[in-house]
């Protein structure tokens, strides 16, 4: 299944800052939106939060030691901002780094290298309370955040990656509601869009100019397929990779945002907020692409242009009832390459199954694992197909707190039992652990 990727190809686990920390208002973090967000009535199911999550924050050197056994050469991870920032603004909270200093140390101790994130959706309240990702400013504090966490970090991080999934931060957090901080205003949402990659842009100059070496951010995306020939049901299929892909792509490779986009949110009475220089900042160079993706939808037009119907085709379906979709991932990563050209490498990729452990903790997941190999082998005929994709990383390392879902989903290949905090490999981590050890001989 790891025939055809290429020499240096390699291998990773992910996790972000909001799902497996906890320590919520330990050492000076003060709250995000998220914190918010969880707290109001029936956001989350259960009424669940990530104040305890899987204590990673008190359990850290444990958790890398597993990291390590598992062979992976890379560890993705996200900063808390309002760990590191308090409210975000002023200075550091020592504390706060500290303990990503701290982690950084342990990962490469045991030659683990860390793939840093900056932001994976933990927003300071504060922040939100001015004005959040649809107010510009917010672009400006990110930059600055993303100078201090490198003023702690950069002597040992070589991976920088700004933003984690900009669609979600913008459309699930400004317009659906779905997501922290919650709010439903498609036009803040389409401004939340451009003040996101502008932060991405500011905060690249910023790193830029204390000599980071690579750099990127990370997309979730899909393939986005009519389900027939009639124009509406093809017009459906361009407008959700307008609004999905295109619109983050274009400005970020290319300098600029697709007309068709500006278009249709124009017909929705919203607007892109461009001042003169944006575009050169957001298209500031990239190293690195990171793509996240789970599954690839097939679109029909409904009477609203704006809300097409995704039609399933009858495939199996994981715990999130999202479709296993491996083909969509080469023909994205095909797509990606021949469209933008800038080398990429899997961000997160897994599934959510409903696990049933043994008394011992153990889970049987050869549901994950089958889905795990499938995305590799759908990896590897795209990079026979002229793909640049140079690694992968699993999601999740454990099982962790799922958004809005709470604690419902488990898309570890390590089973966490939030009880006692006991962590337990999986079947899809042995799985995974000896696949790294045959890619490499």
């Amino acid at each position: 299944m790891s025939e055809g990727l290429p020499t240096g190809f390699f291998w990773g686990v992910a996790t972000s800052a909001y799902q497996i920390e906890g320590a919520h208002d330990e050492d000076g973090r003060t709250p995000s939106i998220w914190d918010t967000f969880c707290r109001r009535p029936g956001a989350v199911a259960n009424g669940e939060t990530g104040d305890v999550a899987c204590d990673h924050y008190h359990r850290m050197p444990a958790d890398v030691s597993m990291i390590a056994r598992l062979g992976v050469d890379r560890y993705r991870f996200s900063v808390s901002w309002p760990r590191v920032q308090p409210g975000g603004r002023g200075q550091v909270n020592p504390k706060g780094v500290d303990f990503y200093s701290r982690l950084v140390d342990e990962l490469l101790e045991k030659g683990v290298d860390p793939w840093l994130t900056l932001y994976h959706w933990d927003l300071p309240q504060e922040l939100e309370d001015a004005g959040g990702w649809p107010h510009r400013d917010t672009a400006y504090r990110f930059a600055e955040y993303a100078g201090l966490v490198h003023d702690a970090l950069g002597d040992r991080v070589r991976t920088w990656t700004t933003l984690n999934e900009p669609w979600c931060s913008a459309m699930l957090g400004y317009d659906t509601g779905r997501h922290a901080p919650g709010r439903k205003n498609f036009a803040e949402a389409v401004r939340a869009v451009h003040h996101l990659l502008l932060a991405h842009g500011l905060a690249s100059q910023e790193l830029r100019s204390r000599g980071v070496g690579s750099l990127g951010i990370t997309l979730n995306m899909g393939v986005s397929t009519p389900a027939s020939d009639d124009p509406r049901d093809v017009d459906a299929a361009r407008r959700a990779d307008g609004l999905g892909t295109r619109i983050y792509l274009d400005p970020l490779v290319h300098g600029r945002y697709p007309e068709d986009v500006l278009i249709d949110i124009a017909a929705r009475g919203a607007e892109i907020p461009v001042r003169s220089g944006d575009l050169e900042i957001i298209s500031t160079p990239m190293d690195v692409l990171g793509v996240n993706y789970y599954t690839s939808h097939v679109f029909k037009a409904t009477d609203n242009p704006a809300a097409p119907e995704v039609v399933p085709q009858g495939l199996p379906v994981t715990a999130m009832g999202w479709e296993i979709v491996p083909s969509g991932l080469t023909r994205l990563l095909v797509r990606l390459q021949q469209d933008y050209g800038v080398p990429m490498v899997i961000t997160e990729n897994g599934a959510a199954f409903d696990d049933a452990a043994d008394e011992d903790g153990f889970v049987a997941d050869a549901d994950r694992a089958d889905y795990l190999a499938s995305h590799i082998s759908a990896v590897a005929e795209a990079v026979r197909a002229g793909a640049d994709v140079r690694g992968y990383f699993a999601w999740s390392l454990m099982d962790n707190f799922e958004w809005g879902y709470g604690y419902d989903k488990r898309f570890g290949i390590v089973r966490v039992d939030y009880e006692t905090q006991q962590r337990t490999l999986k079947q899809s981590a042995q799985w995974f652990r000896d696949l790294i050890t045959r890619s490499r001989s």
